[in-house]
């Protein structure tokens, strides 16, 4: 894997990108820590959310291009243009922390919230709120946000629903604080271009489906809930 982007090899085959900014990996580190208190964790993974979505923007964005008068003459700027719809689609509830930040980054962004949980036992997933239109405007981009990509299936899941809604794989782009083989695997089998962007991408799942050694469970450590899972 490269400092700043792994290929699962070939052109058209999905890209995750690990960017590698000090700044990412000094977030990852404060989540990681189990001592990390709620507050602290939900402040990191929304400057982490920043960040990463900061570098997915990069060169995708479309512009357009006019003068203005500066306080000390005309001048030619580059705004982004405001005619092409840009999205946030995060993943129910640790989805909102990682997003948090989203409108300080994405100007103009419309926020489409997405429930799915996951079956403790089976580990399959279940959509329980649905908030996205019906279709996607026309050269939408939208940002998938979803904290921990481990057994695949809250993602593969979301995935289908914005390709249900007109998307295509070259539209989106996957945001997750962490990220396991099993997951990018079975993105990669079944949506090949897709890019995502991790911060940090682990070696293994277990049998719960927690990453190993992960960050626990997000949802329960931004928003100070009861945690269900174990060592």
């Amino acid at each position: 894997m490269a400092a700043s982007e792994a290929s699962i090899n070939g052109s058209n085959r999905m890209l995750v990108f690990v960017p590698p900014h000090p700044l990412i990996k000094h977030w990852i580190s404060v989540l990681r820590n189990e001592q990390t208190p709620c507050p602290v964790f939900r402040n990191a993974i929304a400057e982490l959310g920043r960040l990463l979505m900061y570098e997915a923007s990069r060169e995708w964005l479309p512009t357009v291009v006019g003068e203005i008068m500066s306080p000390m003459g005309p001048a030619s700027v580059e705004f982004i243009d405001p005619r092409e719809p840009i999205a946030v689609v995060p993943i129910l509830r640790a989805g909102l922390a990682l997003a948090e930040h989203a409108s300080s980054v994405l100007p103009a962004n419309k926020i489409y919230h997405l429930g799915v949980s996951r079956d403790e036992k089976t580990l399959l997933p279940s959509v329980y709120l649905n908030k996205l239109p019906d279709e996607f405007p026309k050269n939408s981009r939208v940002f998938l946000v979803d904290p921990v990509l481990a057994t695949g299936g809250t993602i593969m899941a979301a995935m289908d629903l914005l390709k249900e809604r007109g998307l295509s794989v070259q539209q989106i782009k996957v945001i997750c604080a962490i990220a396991a083989p099993p997951a990018l695997s079975k993105l990669n089998e079944k949506f090949p271009g897709l890019h995502v962007y991790a911060g940090i991408i682990d070696p293994e799942v277990n049998e719960k489906g927690y990453i190993i050694p992960g960050l626990g469970d997000a949802g329960d450590r931004s928003f100070g809930t009861e945690t269900h899972w174990v060592k």
